[in-house]
């Protein structure tokens, strides 16, 4: 696995993705987001085994195709010292990674990816689209006749 982006097109997808991280996971395999480069897309997972959010972006340099984890924190500390500007090198070397970029190099211990929960992908009958703005107005709001029926078991 090999990748090359800029990285202002990595760092807030990165950074969506480590959200779904706790502090302590309970695996060391839930403190890694798996990177899975496929069809000229980076695709970016992080799980605490009840939320799981991905995150894709396409890349327009050369890639490999390939899948790993990498301990999210660090690599979202190595992205986040980086220069506005740079491009970052991303590639799997035996059983590490190691992120270049400019004169800097970093290496990464690595999981494989085959260990990372995989929450069985699910097509919904249904899709709906919302932005931000509509989904913060609609998880304020409160369904009036939720709270106010009254039930009666008889």
């Amino acid at each position: 696995m090999k990748f090359t982006i800029n990285r202002q097109s990595l760092l807030k997808p990165l950074q969506q993705v480590s959200g779904a991280l706790g502090g302590r996971p309970a695996l060391p395999i839930l403190g890694n987001v798996l990177l899975k480069v496929e069809d000229g897309m980076l695709s970016m997972t992080a799980t605490d085994l009840e939320v799981e959010l991905i995150s894709k972006v396409e890349l327009e340099n050369e890639f490999e195709p390939g899948s790993i984890t990498v301990p999210s924190r660090k690599f979202l500390d190595i992205c986040r010292g980086l220069p506005d500007t740079s491009d970052i090198t991303v590639a799997l070397d035996a059983e590490r990674v190691v992120v270049r970029s400019g004169r800097s190099r970093f290496s990464l211990a690595t999981l494989p990816a085959i260990d990372f929960p995989n929450i069985e992908d699910w097509q919904s009958e249904t899709e709906i689209t919302l932005s931000q703005a509509a989904l913060k107005a609609l998880s304020r709001r409160r369904n009036s006749l939720w709270l106010t029926k009254t039930c009666v078991i008889t």
